[in-house]
C-alpha cells in the first residue's frame, strides 16, 4: 500500500494509520486505534484516556469507548506490531535489534505483573511492572516495535493469571520469552540476520540468555553482570588440557592487563585501551548442549574508566564495531525515556495482560510515527479524526501475541 503524503511532502498520519490498522477488521476499532495514536501525539502531560479523549474529539462518550477499546476489545496487536516493522524498515537502515529494560511503577496489586523487586538505578525496592522494549535499531535512530513483560513467580497462580486475561502460553520465564522472541523477530528482518543487543545485568539470566542464544544461531552482543562466572580461554582449546576453574567476568577483565585491544575505531594515541579475553561459560545441569566460545570485553564509560561487560559469540568481527552495538543499550535507554516523558508509556489505565499490550503497541506506533516524519507541528494530526462516534465492538477479533497466535480461552465480554 502506498504511503500519502500532505502538501508539505510529509508521509500524512492518516496514511500511517490507514496502513498500520488495516489488519483490523471493523471501522470503528480502525478509527479508535488511530484516535488513541492521535491521543498520544497531541495530548500535553499525563496521557489519561479521558485527556486523550478530550483532545481528539467533542463526544461525551468517547473516553468510555477508547477505554473500551484499549482494556476489552480483543484484537490483535501482533500484526500491527509486524506491520509497524515493515513501516520503519522501509524508512531506516537498520543495523541490530535492541532488547532493553522498562521499569514501570504502579499501584496496588491486581495490575498484570506487578510486584515487588529491587531496582539498582533507583537504589530503592519499588511496586511495578517490569517490561521489556524491542527496538529496531540503526546508527542514529533506536525505533520501539514489540514488547513484552516479566512475569515473576507469584504470577504462576493460576486464578490470578485468569483475572488479568494472561494466555496459557505467555512464557513465566524471561529468558524463554527473549529466545522466542529472537526467532519471531529474525523473520521480520528486511535487510538480513541482524544480531541482538540486550541487557542482561538485571532481570535475566545471563548464562542461561547466551547459551540459548547460541543454540538457536543468533549473533549478539549481551551486557553480563560483573559476577558472571566464565572460564579462560576457547572452549576447543579446554579439550585439550583441563579447564581453568571458573572466576567472575570482572575479575578475568582485570587480571589481564596484557590483553586489550581499542573499542573506539578512530581513536586518539591517548585513548585508554580495555581489556578483552575469549572465554567459554561453565558446563552445568542448567545449561545443556554443545560448549562456544565468546568474547568478553569492557565498554569504556566515557570518562576513561571500564564501564559495562559484553559477552558477545561474533569473536572475529572488530571491537570497534561490537563497542558500537554496545552503544545502542545507552541510546535505547534515552528512547524509553523519552517514551515515558512524552508518548505515555507509563500512562495505561487497566490491569490486563491484552490491555497492556494494546496500549504498548499503540504508544510505539506514536513514537515511530512523530520519530520518522519528523512531526514538530501537530496540528495536522489534531484535526484527523474528529468527531468519532460510537464505541467498538468488544467481540471483533481474538486477540494474539507479536506473531499473532491467537491466545485461547481468554476472551471477555
Amino acid at each position: 500500500m502506498s504511503a500519502q503524503h500532505g502538501a508539505d511532502g510529509s508521509e500524512s498520519f492518516s496514511g500511517f494509520a490507514e496502513e498500520l490498522f488495516r489488519h483490523l477488521p471493523r471501522v470503528d476499532q480502525r478509527r479508535w486505534a488511530a484516535a488513541y495514536v492521535q491521543g498520544l501525539l497531541t495530548t500535553r502531560g499525563k496521557k489519561t484516556v479521558r485527556r486523550m479523549a478530550a483532545e481528539v474529539t467533542d463526544s461525551s462518550t468517547a473516553a468510555q469507548a477508547l477505554h473500551q477499546f484499549i482494556n476489552s476489545s480483543p484484537w490483535e496487536w501482533g500484526p500491527i506490531r509486524a506491520e509497524l516493522i515493515r513501516w520503519a524498515q522501509e524508512r531506516t537502515q537498520p543495523r541490530c535489534w535492541t532488547i532493553a529494560p522498562a521499569v514501570l511503577p504502579k499501584r496496588g496489586e491486581q495490575s498484570c505483573g506487578v510486584h515487588r523487586r529491587f531496582i539498582p538505578h533507583a537504589g530503592r525496592t519499588v511496586n511495578c511492572q517490569i517490561g521489556f522494549g524491542v527496538f529496531l535499531s540503526s546508527d542514529t535512530e533506536d525505533l520501539p516495535v514489540a514488547w513484552g513483560m516479566l512475569l515473576p513467580d507469584e504470577w504462576s497462580d493460576q486464578a490470578r493469571r485468569l483475572r488479568a486475561r494472561i494466555p496459557s502460553d505467555a512464557a513465566a520465564s524471561a529468558e524463554k520469552w527473549f529466545l522466542d522472541l529472537t526467532d519471531e523477530l529474525a523473520a521480520y528482518a528486511a535487510h538480513g540476520p541482524m544480531p541482538v543487543v540486550a541487557d542482561a545485568t538485571g532481570y535475566l539470566d545471563a548464562s542461561a540468555l547466551v547459551s540459548g542464544l547460541s543454540a538457536r544461531g543468533h549473533d549478539f552482543v549481551v551486557a553480563v553482570p560483573d559476577n558472571l562466572l566464565v572460564r579462560p580461554g576457547s572452549h576447543l582449546a579446554a579439550r585439550q588440557c583441563p579447564e581453568a576453574a571458573p572466576v567472575s567476568a570482572v575479575r578475568l577483565i582485570n587480571e589481564r592487563p596484557g590483553t586489550v585491544s581499542r573499542l573506539a575505531v578512530p581513536a586518539p594515541a591517548d585513548a585508554p585501551q580495555y581489556p578483552t579475553a575469549l572465554v567459554h561459560l561453565p558446563r552445568t545441569c542448567s545449561l545443556p548442549g554443545p560448549q562456544h566460545t565468546y568474547r568478553l570485553f569492557a565498554q569504556p564509560d566515557g570518562r576513561g574508566r571500564r564501564g559495562c561487560l559484553w559477552l558477545t559469540n561474533m569473536v572475529k568481527h572488530p571491537l570497534g564495531d561490537l563497542g558500537g552495538l554496545a552503544g545502542r543499550r545507552a541510546e535505547a535507554a534515552g528512547t524509553m525515556d523519552s517514551l515515558e516523558r512524552n508518548f505515555g508509556l507509563r500512562d495505561f489505565e487497566g490491569r490486563s495482560f491484552p490491555g497492556w499490550h494494546h496500549h504498548m503497541t499503540l504508544v510505539s506506533a506514536a513514537f515511530t510515527y512523530a520519530r520518522l516524519t519528523a512531526q514538530q507541528d501537530m496540528r495536522s494530526i489534531r484535526g484527523f479524526g474528529s468527531g468519532s462516534g460510537a464505541a467498538p465492538d468488544p467481540h471483533a477479533a481474538p486477540w494474539t501475541s507479536l506473531h499473532g497466535q491467537q491466545a485461547q480461552g481468554h476472551r471477555t465480554a
